[in-house]
């Protein structure tokens, strides 16, 4: 649809009854709001802008008259439902339009919000490794997807459950309000009764194998995503966060999962960004003593749930009970101990390697991570070579502080330099 056809008035007058008439193939969503012009968002989630569709300002006659078609129409629809009526708003899944509707007292002006999405993947369109993969299909049944509000989070949400579907699985939603795209054999459930609780005891006498929740934000979404979890169900939640630690934060908040009982409710994060999977981390249980506390402690061992990058094994953050608080403690890169019989992906020549640098009165420890063990990496400071040394199977390199390679890059770590490393020609 071009923006030549909403420069006349009187068209839009009499087509304004009719959402569609403000869609076009890149439409995302439509704000419609008392006393401004019609405007929308064009592109796709990560690339967008927000565009006028005419310099003509709605009145508060034509928003209500179209609101209550919008609701008459969900009335008498089969493929469409009112989710929320209130006084001042309602939330209308109209085929496959989300539509938000506020007026007075609830907004100081009358508002219509309509979001169509018009991007629909499988989960080969991501491109994900086969590491990833293996993961999702054999061993992840805690999972939560990340991302900031129009990330691609239920895109990836939506693939991720025709896949397990398309696996012979059960498959479930719960969501409110119902706007995931998916296949006709994944039945979509709301609140019963105003109760995601009441839902989820319904779901469970339904026995699926995996329930996709979209979205987790009160205390309540995440005590039943916790509870379908403990019962066995394979489980993925959505969840507003800027990142993988952020959503694992809103998952402890206020006691809402105990902290021994996050690595069995949620074993992998998976954070969007722009519309594709920016990270993953894993999950794991250990009674350990927390990384910087000294091994005269020893009586300080604790369970500590440990978040590692799952891509390169490198441990980033801890999670303990410290001083009767949950904390989350960030840690410079330790690379996960090598399975067994383990095989894993090897750096090539020239390779930019991802390091991290610690030192002690002893010793400079470069974490370079499993991909690299047994390789010989290149370090440099900034522009400068300093140094080549073999990373071991753990992941890591050791350099005696008082050795010259040791001191070049203790002296470089302390003029500010920029430490970086390549795979070895």
């Amino acid at each position: 649809m071009s923006d030549e056809w909403y420069d006349d008035d009187d068209e839009l007058a009499e087509e304004i009854l009719t959402l569609e008439a403000f869609f076009d193939e890149r439409t995302m969503s439509v704000h419609l709001v008392e006393n401004n012009p019609p405007r929308a968002k064009r592109g796709e989630p990560g690339n967008w802008e927000l565009v006028d569709l005419s310099e003509r300002l709605l009145t508060y006659e034509e928003l209500d008259v179209l609101g209550e078609a919008i609701l008459e129409t969900a009335q008498n629809d089969r493929k469409s439902f009112i989710e929320i009526e209130e006084h001042g708003a309602a939330v209308v899944q109209l085929r496959n339009m989300r539509i938000a509707i506020a007026r007075r007292p609830f907004a100081d002006k009358m508002e219509i919000s309509a979001i169509r999405p018009i991007v629909k993947l499988c989960l080969q369109d991501y491109n994900l490794n086969s590491k990833l993969m293996n993961r999702l299909e054999t061993r992840a049944e805690g999972i939560l997807i990340s991302g900031s509000p129009g990330s691609g989070k239920s895109t990836f949400a939506a693939a991720l459950a025709e896949f397990y579907s398309s696996k012979g699985n059960v498959v479930k939603t719960l969501e409110q309000p119902r706007d995931l795209q998916v296949e006709e054999a994944i039945v979509q459930y709301s609140p019963l009764d105003g109760s995601m609780e009441k839902a989820a005891d319904i779901l469970l006498l339904v026995r699926p194998d995996y329930v996709v929740y979209d979205e987790l934000r009160k205390n309540s979404d995440f005590q039943a995503y916790s509870d379908l979890r403990s019962a066995g169900v394979g489980m993925v939640g959505v969840v507003h966060a800027g990142s993988a630690i952020d959503a694992l934060q809103r998952l402890i908040l206020g006691g809402r999962v105990e902290l021994g009982q996050v690595p069995s409710t949620v074993d992998t994060v998976v954070h969007i960004e722009d519309g594709n999977v920016s990270k993953v981390s894993s999950l794991s249980l250990k009674v350990k003593l927390p990384t910087g506390m000294s091994s005269s402690q020893r009586d300080l061992a604790r369970p500590v749930v440990e978040v590692r990058n799952f891509d390169e094994g490198v441990l980033e953050y801890e999670m303990f009970s410290f001083g009767g608080e949950k904390v989350v403690v960030p840690v410079r890169g330790v690379a996960a101990p090598m399975l067994r019989g383990e095989r894993i992906a090897r750096g090539r020549p020239g390779e930019s390697v991802p390091v991290s640098v610690s030192y002690s009165k002893k010793k400079v420890t470069l974490v370079a991570g499993r991909k690299y063990a047994k390789q010989r990496i290149e370090v440099f400071a900034d522009d400068l070579y300093l140094l080549t040394t073999v990373i071991g199977r753990n992941g890591e390199s050791a350099i005696r502080i008082k050795t010259r390679q040791g001191k070049s890059i203790v002296d470089a770590m302390e003029e500010g330099a920029k430490i970086t490393a390549k795979v070895a020609e």
